[in-house]
């Protein structure tokens, strides 16, 4: 199955030329490069997010495969979805999907199901691939989409997934798609963000997961960045590090009402 753009001509552009150029502007070419275990990625519009996102992608060095894990914000299939076959199609490229791997990941998980239909017009992990593309097409993905609101579930699957991966014999990075805080100010935003982005450093999904609801934090991908951290933990990573920051308003000049982004590498 080919899974086409569902945000193609809305999130990004459509055209091949111009996505690869508007990629290219956020992308640091002379950044060095490090082995990371896990990242944490924004995924709104490029004209708002891009450049948090280009930071990221700037400094890992790239594995075989990327586990792209995303929030499903479309309510559509099932609760943890994964996709293990076909290839998706962007205007910059094609990525295929590692088949072997979603395939161990389905038969260690009964919670992670087999479900196209998550990501049909799932746009959470569409908007990571124009800069893994700009970067590489011979890399392989594993997508995956979650709306459970359960910390166990985290915890099961970030496990799984930890499993799977120690047993694969070539490097994997998971990927957590996440914006931070939604539509309030720039300066409540840096605050309420900054309590998420200090348990993440810390390498503390429990008190990531405790932190985003207490202090009402609306950072949709919280359930896709505890997931990794669990996996992370487990794979021995030990640091973790923010590569950049932003909100909205530093694109559109509007502080009152804004969305945050923030990009981290996790790594041993």
């Amino acid at each position: 199955m080919k899974r086409k753009p569902a945000v193609a001509g809305q999130f990004y552009p459509s055209s091949p030329s111009q996505l690869t150029e508007q990629v290219r502007g956020f992308i640091n070419e002379g950044a060095a490069r490090e082995a990371a275990v896990g990242v944490v990625s924004p995924h709104a519009g490029l004209m708002y997010s891009g450049a948090v996102a280009g930071a990221v992608f700037s400094r890992i060095k790239f594995p075989h495969t990327f586990i792209i894990i995303g929030p499903n914000h479309t309510g559509l299939g099932s609760p943890v979805s994964i996709m293990s076959s076909g290839e998706w199609q962007m205007p910059n490229g094609e990525l295929t999907i590692n088949e072997t791997l979603a395939k161990s990941i389905t038969g260690r998980s009964e919670i992670i199901v087999e479900d196209t239909l998550a990501h049909a017009m799932e746009h959470s992990l569409e908007v990571q691939l124009p800069f893994i593309l700009y970067f590489s097409s011979s890399v392989k993905i594993v997508p995956i989409t979650m709306m459970t609101d359960s910390l166990d579930v985290c915890k099961m699957v970030g496990e799984s997934l930890a499993n799977v991966i120690l047993e694969a014999k070539y490097p994997v990075t998971i990927i957590a798609s996440s914006d931070m805080s939604h539509y309030v100010s720039d300066s409540a935003a840096r605050a309420k963000d900054k309590k998420a982005i200090e348990k993440i450093i810390a390498m503390d999904p429990e008190g990531l997961y405790t932190t985003v609801r207490k202090e009402g934090i609306s950072m949709c991908g919280v359930i896709p960045v505890t997931t990794m951290l669990f996996a992370a933990k487990q794979l021995g990573a030990k640091e973790a590090s923010l590569v950049k920051y932003s909100t909205s308003g530093d694109v559109s000049g509007d502080y009152d009402y804004v969305v945050g982004y923030a990009g981290m590498i996790i790594k041993k």
